[in-house]
Parts: structure tokens; sequence; C-alpha cells
């Protein structure tokens, strides 16, 4: 089930439109383009609609949720749904859990504690039914990936860099999967990039889940307040010309990944399918 090539495609729930046929045609082209999985972030819905329809659409595309957010899932209804999608597309897909963050937790009343132990409970208790090789979770911490060792198929860091990758290797074993997200701006002008980068690190520098991670890799308090130092915004955003790309993206598979989820994050802000630049960076991997 791990035998699905170097590179995939992380893209939010929030980017796909809701006409099936171009949802179809999204997955047809990535499959089509050579890239061998997508990953649905944005915590997508428990009934998993949206995993279902690109695995329909396509023939070996591997599809991965990053992540459901536990705290906003019924547990038996997600089984429910991850049991009817395999019987569908044995093989092909991966249900990506998460304990997400305290501000979504707080949102719905919720007191964000222990969120490592409801994890965990979720896995072997709500998650039963789904063998631990077709389940991963999101994990940065230590204990997380230790977690992501004992209870499933492997992690998905997010926002992290390569020296994370090293060390989460370390933990989970050789026999683990290790598929972390990188983000990439497909574009060589600094100011372009690093306007693009703060776009996106104003939300992920808020919470500690991230920052208490980042800051473990030689990142400082500055580095890491407001919209981020450049030195940050630099490590969390690949750009510059194509090998500089390329070589961004591979030092997470020397370091040890499987695989590299990669989001591509546009010049434009507005929610879509960056279906254009996800055409140059096949060819820029060559792929």
């Amino acid at each position: 089930m791990d035998d699905f090539g170097r590179y995939g495609i992380w893209i939010s729930r929030k980017h796909w439109p809701d006409n099936a046929g171009q949802v179809a045609s999204a997955a047809q082209e990535l499959e089509g383009l050579g890239f061998g999985s997508v990953w649905i972030g944005g915590s997508p819905p428990d009934d998993l609609l949206l995993p279902e329809a690109l695995l329909a659409a396509t023939s070996r595309l591997v599809v991965g949720t990053s992540i459901v957010d536990i705290w906003r899932s019924d547990g038996p209804r997600l089984a429910a749904s991850h049991v009817r999608i395999q019987g569908q597309f044995p093989g092909r897909f991966y249900l990506g859990v998460g304990s997400g963050h305290a501000p979504a937790a707080e949102q719905m009343g919720l007191l964000y504690e222990k969120p490592l132990t409801r994890l965990r409970t979720f896995l072997t208790e709500k998650l039963s039914e789904v063998p631990p090789a077709e389940r991963m979770i999101a994990a940065l911490g230590p204990k997380t990936l230790a977690a992501a060792r004992d209870l499933t198929a492997g992690a998905l860091p997010y926002l992290m860099p390569p020296a994370h990758t090293a060390q989460a290797r370390e933990i989970v074993g050789r026999d683990r999967l290790l598929i972390p997200e990188q983000k990439v701006f497909l574009g060589a002008d600094r100011a372009q990039a690093h306007e693009v980068a703060r776009r996106m690190a104003r939300s992920y520098l808020a919470l500690p889940n991230y920052t208490n991670a980042l800051r473990r890799f030689d990142l400082t308090e500055a580095d890491l307040s407001g919209e981020g130092s450049d030195r940050f915004l630099d490590q969390a955003v690949i750009w510059g010309d194509d090998e500089a790309i390329r070589a961004g993206i591979d030092a997470h598979l020397a370091a040890g990944a499987n695989h590299v989820a990669i989001q591509v994050l546009p010049a434009d802000p507005t929610d879509h399918l960056p279906r254009e630049e996800w055409r140059r960076l096949a060819k820029l991997l060559s792929l």
C-alpha cells in the first residue's frame, strides 16, 4: 500500500469545488501528471465524500485525509465511512486523524486537555474497526510520533523542516510511513514569495502546537512571532528556481521520508484548485 512514488499533493478541502465533474477532472489530471497521492486537509467531514469522489474518478491515485480533527469528529460515523471506502477502493485510502488545536476545540465548548491521550483513545476505541495499517496521524512531537509508530501506519508531519523528518524517522522506525507536508511557491521573486508565505504564516504561528515544535529546530521566539522572520519564511515555503525548489522538496526524502505531500501556494489568495501550478510542479519534478 506504500508504493505510490515520491511525490503527492496536499490541498485543503475548502479549495475543492462543489461541482462533481470538476472534482473528477482535477483528480484525473493529478493522476495523469504522475502524482502518486492527494492529501485532503482542512478537517474534511466524517462522511469522507470528497476522498471517495477522488478515488472513484481515478484508478491508481492514493488518497488520504490530513487530517480529520478528532475534536470535530464522530468516531463511529468516521469509521463507517472508512469501511465503505476501503470496500470499494482497497489499498488506496489512508484515514489520517489528529488532535487539532485548542481554538477549534474551544469553539465547540470543549476543554483542550490531554490531546495525546484523547488521540490514543480515539484510535483504539472509536476507530477500532479501522486497521492500524490503514490509518495515520498528524504527529509533530516525540510522544505523538511514538503513538504513530505504535498505533498506525505512520506519521503526517506538517510545517516541519527536513531536520524534523530525520528525527521523526528515528522515532517511528524504518517500517512506518513518514509523509511530511512541504509548502512551495513556484517563483523566484523574493518579495512575492515572502508575501505569499506571510499570508500562510499568520494563522499557524498563532498555534502553540506548531511554534513549540518549530523551536526544537533552531528557530527563536523572534523567528516565530507575528508573520514570522525571513528565516522562518524561507524554511516554511520553498521558492526560487526549479533546482532550488526540487532540492528543498527532496531534502525530506534524503532525511528519511517515504513520500512528500506538496502544498502549492499560488500568488492568487482566493480558494481554488491551483491546477496550472500543479502542471508546472509536475514538469519541475520530471514526473
